[in-house]
């Protein structure tokens, strides 16, 4: 029993390592006063430069620590000037009436080394307890694909809140376990991604493969659980009347540990069972899953070229419909231009006779004023019966030539020509003109 035990003398160093720690008590049992106390942090203040990563966030929650078994009477600033070795911290929380309190430091580096130097170190005659805090933000997804990385898992969910850290876990090869870790600075994020990602349709690649997020279960594999944490009550002592031991065949402790042996095997098979079931189902499913895809996009192309077709149709009939439309406006604008000749000639038909309306008029009128004046100088009464004889026989048809040679003879006095009268050889009498119709004029 005390060689399992081990010897004593491993004891005086951790007693002596205790004296030493900060905020403890001396060689006498005195506690040393508050400035000795703030004098030796001020001599151990780390350089806070050296423990900080390039692009690493700081005062995070995983640099959170939980401070437990604080003496009653704790201040904020007493527990502040305990960790101001460690750098300036952000945020300060204690719970008097429970004894337990939580601060945030710079990064998880110091974090871990103010856990290591102050854990169970006494503080005002009670050692304290030094853990880091509870992620209550944190989360676990599972079924990543095989090429997600950290910097994809972090653009993934950070359509939910701003996040902390997200890491994939990879195994000691460095091969992705198909886990993975995503930290949030808030719950609300963190409960917002639970809901929004556990329907199954959340896809991170573009393989259909939907991930699984669950809390994270926040386990201390550091520490573990000293001797001195143990719960100590009546089962702990039951269990503690014999050390650990090999079982002896033939005993009850034998043939107990056996049958334990084989339901661990049994459920050891079911698990491999279970989980070549599962294999092959995953495989199946990615399989037709493969087909469907194919499937798909033969489904997306038919229908890209049946729009493509339809397009195409459509196109030619606006095109017919153009064509057709031009070829209207073409035939409005022959009708038009025939419209516009006909109205063109019809006008100018209608100009000639008004033209020669106006000319027989004034060649009436001048005719019968020839006449006056003719009659006028050869001392001839004048008659207006005669006169509207005369200029009805004048107007009569076959009478133009006459009339012209009338207006161009010497005896005209309004033309210059000599001043002699419109006939050359006098007024024409009734036998110039013949007595048949084919007699012609003489003059």
């Amino acid at each position: 029993m005390q060689g399992n035990r081990g010897p004593q003398q491993n004891h005086g160093p951790n007693r002596s390592a205790e004296q030493k720690k900060p905020g403890g008590t001396n060689t006498n049992g005195q506690q040393p006063d508050s400035s000795e106390q703030n004098n030796s942090n001020e001599a151990l203040t780390l350089d806070l430069q050296s423990f900080r990563k390039p692009g690493e966030k700081t005062f995070t929650q995983r640099s959170r620590l939980f401070v437990g078994n604080l003496p009653t009477g704790v201040a904020e600033e007493d527990l502040e000037r305990l960790f101001a070795k460690y750098g300036k911290a952000s945020e300060i929380f204690i719970n008097k009436d429970r004894g337990f309190g939580f601060i945030r430091l710079e990064t998880r580096i110091i974090a871990e080394i103010a856990r290591a130097e102050l854990d169970d170190t006494p503080f005002r005659g009670r050692p304290i307890r030094v853990r880091f805090a509870t992620h209550g933000a944190a989360l676990t997804v599972k079924n990543l694909p095989e090429f997600v990385s950290n910097e994809l898992l972090e653009e993934a969910f950070a359509v939910f809140g701003q996040i902390e850290r997200a890491v994939v876990v990879v195994d000691d090869r460095g091969r992705p376990t198909g886990k993975g870790i995503v930290e949030y600075t808030s719950k609300p994020a963190a409960r917002k991604a639970l809901d929004k990602c556990n329907d199954g349709s959340y896809l991170l690649t573009a393989f259909p493969r939907p991930v699984t997020v669950e809390p994270m279960d926040q386990l201390d594999d550091d520490e573990g659980l000293p001797e001195k944490l143990v719960n100590k009550n009546q089962q702990y002592h039951k269990e503690r009347e014999q050390p650990p031991r090999f079982a002896q065949p033939g005993t009850f402790e034998y043939e107990y540990a056996m049958r334990w042996k084989a339901l661990m095997e049994m459920e050891k098979q079911q698990y491999e069972m279970v989980d070549r079931n599962m294999k092959e189902a995953q495989e199946k499913l990615e399989a037709e899953m493969e087909a469907a895809r194919h499937e798909h996009q033969v489904m997306l192309m038919r229908q890209d070229l049946l729009r493509r077709q339809e397009e195409l149709r459509r196109m030619e009939e606006l095109h017919n419909q153009e064509v057709q439309k031009r070829k209207q406006a073409e035939l409005r604008q022959e009708e038009e231009r025939r419209r516009r000749e006909e109205e063109m000639r019809l006008r100018n038909e209608e100009m000639m006779k008004r033209q020669q309306e106006g000319f027989r008029a004034n060649f009436s009128e001048n005719r019968e004023q020839d006449l006056r004046m003719h009659m006028g100088s050869h001392g001839m009464p004048m008659n207006r019966n005669n006169l509207a004889g005369a200029a009805g026989a004048a107007a009569a048809p076959g009478m133009a030539s006459e009339n012209a040679a009338i207006m161009s003879g010497p005896g005209n006095n309004s033309i210059p020509g000599g001043g002699q009268g419109v006939f050359p050889r006098g007024v024409p009498g009734p036998g110039d003109y013949g007595s048949g119709p084919n007699k012609q004029r003489r003059f």
